[in-house]
């Protein structure tokens, strides 16, 4: 097939940089157009940035000399591309109607913000758990009056380190969850060099980062009602989240009680054997092997492990018995990849393979 056109909104910004860096060589999606505030339009994209290019590697020759859209400029954009990743950086109300402008004009939103979170017949997924919760997209079509545009979530950064792992063990009921996330100052959009305050140091506070660690894997396993998704009851999941002094990957330490307890070979297997649509139907970012368990105490570590399947995969370890819960272990995920612009391009690739996102 030919491939997709692709839009970035935010296109600026750490968000939308990686979508650039990840999109440079993609066998379904090229980026045709970038877009951001009006200060950046009409810029050259390598104008536009200037010294903030924030990715390790360098930027794609493809993009440099693309002039930068006015992102506010939604039938400009919008016609230039099949779908539009949104990493737009704006209050959440503004995020809300831009995307929905967008989707409007029959273009797909796959998007990277909290902002639509929380809308009932948006679906917020995490590919290997939750895809079915794509069919509440006809709901929201006929809510805004259109045949192809849509908008579609990825759930918070942080969770992505746990909750694939509870989901795995969901047979067992897990009924009381205890998290601590310690999180990468990615997470704030930052490097160490614009935010050296954070070098040899931890804030006990990430504004809203625990209501979200809390409450979004409940909506993740709802179930889609009457045309929205309803969030379920249960684990009950209490968190603390903390700015570590870590440049990627945000690591959670977990307590968890079941409902029937399993014994710990019952949770290495079911880790291992796990796998979600995304492994069968072999996606081009999907991880091969989605949860990876270390048997060393000392791992996972950020700094060694975050990467693991190109930062699409899970980490686990330190699996074992406790004295107040049934067990506790620790988990790490990239929460620049697997938690933002990579799980949003795993998110469109399975909507392009669902017939959700098709060329104009």
């Amino acid at each position: 097939m030919s491939k997709l056109r692709v839009g970035i909104l935010g296109a600026t910004g750490m968000v939308g940089q990686r979508f650039i860096s990840l999109l440079e060589n993609h066998p379904w999606f090229e980026v045709v157009a970038v877009a951001a505030s009006p200060r950046s339009a009409g810029k050259t994209y390598e104008e536009a940035i200037g010294d903030r290019w924030k990715m390790a590697t360098p930027m794609p020759e493809a993009v440099k000399k693309m002039i930068v859209l006015n992102v506010n400029e939604v039938e400009a954009v919008a016609s230039k591309v099949d779908f539009v990743f949104s990493a737009v950086d704006m209050t959440k109300d503004e995020i809300k109607a831009i995307e929905e402008a967008y989707a409007k004009t029959e273009t797909p939103v796959v998007s990277n913000n909290s902002a639509h979170r929380w809308t009932p017949d948006v679906p917020m997924v995490i590919p290997e758990i939750n895809p079915e919760h794509f069919e509440v997209i006809a709901s929201q079509r006929k809510r805004l009056g259109t045949e192809r545009g849509f908008i579609a979530v990825k759930p918070n950064c942080s969770i992505q380190s746990y909750t694939p792992a509870l989901n795995a063990l969901k047979e067992f009921g897990p009924k009381v969850v205890v998290a601590t996330t310690y999180q990468a100052i990615s997470g704030a959009g930052k490097t160490f060099k614009d935010w050296p305050e954070m070098i040899d140091n931890v804030i006990p506070y990430i504004g809203g980062e625990e209501e979200k660690s809390e409450q979004e894997p409940l909506k993740i396993w709802g179930k889609v009602e009457d045309g929205v998704i309803v969030k379920a009851e249960a684990p009950v999941i209490t968190t603390q989240c903390l700015r570590v002094a870590v440049s990627d990957g945000h690591t959670a330490a977990v307590f968890v009680s079941f409902e029937k307890k399993p014994t710990k070979e019952q949770i290495l297997k079911a880790w291992a054997d796990y796998k979600g649509l995304p492994q069968e139907l072999e996606l081009p970012s999907a991880p091969k092997q989605f949860i990876k368990y270390f048997e060393e105490d000392n791992r996972p570590q950020a700094n060694l492990d975050r990467n693991y399947e190109n930062g699409m995969g899970v980490c686990l370890g330190r699996l074992r018995e406790d004295r107040v819960f049934d067990y506790k272990f620790v988990g790490l995920s990239h929460n620049t990849l697997r938690g933002a612009a990579g799980g949003a391009v795993l998110n469109a690739e399975l909507l392009t393979k669902l017939g959700y996102i098709t060329a104009k």
